[in-house]
């Protein structure tokens, strides 16, 4: 249990920094947070992830200066349910369909509840740069995870959703 809870502290910890990597762009809390919460989803759990996931996007969105202010609790459920269901589908095997299904999600999905105070223009225009932060993401945390998997079988942390 003690080891559990230092990859999880380890993957909260690349989240916070992550949160720190910010695309240019004119919402504060894009950024590459996501990653490291991928990567406990898929060695974790789809609870460690999410926990990581929610989280991370709180630090990212505090350290971005809040630019969609309560909607950022909504974000952080989003991005929490995401990653669990990355973390569903890695487990099973579907590997590129976790993480096609955590790309639609977060650039398609989780904006669309945006619209109803910020409107489809600001929605249509937040895609872009969600793309390019989501595809960043993904693609960090597919390249670690066999690595992290192995290094945590080493560590004699049973990977179960790996």
């Amino acid at each position: 249990m003690n080891r559990r809870f230092a990859w999880l502290a380890v993957c909260l910890a690349l989240s916070v920094i992550g949160s720190f990597i910010k695309l240019p762009t004119f919402v504060g809390s894009i950024a590459l947070d996501s990653a490291p919460a991928l990567v406990a989803a898929a060695v974790l759990g789809p609870r460690a992830g999410a926990t990581v996931a929610g989280l991370g996007h709180f630090v990212s969105a505090y350290v971005g200066g809040w630019p969609l202010g309560p909607f950022h609790w909504i974000v952080a459920c989003e991005m929490a349910g995401l990653s669990a269901l990355f973390a569903a589908l890695y487990g099973r095997g579907w590997r590129f369909s976790g993480a096609a299904a955590f790309f639609v999600g977060n650039v398609f999905l989780a904006p669309l509840p945006l619209v109803i105070s910020f409107g489809w223009p600001f929605v249509v225009a937040i895609i872009p740069p969600l793309s390019a932060a989501a595809a960043v993401n993904v693609l960090i945390a597919m390249t670690v995870m066999p690595s992290v998997v192995r290094l945590a079988a080493k560590a004699g942390v049973r990977a179960p959703h790996a």
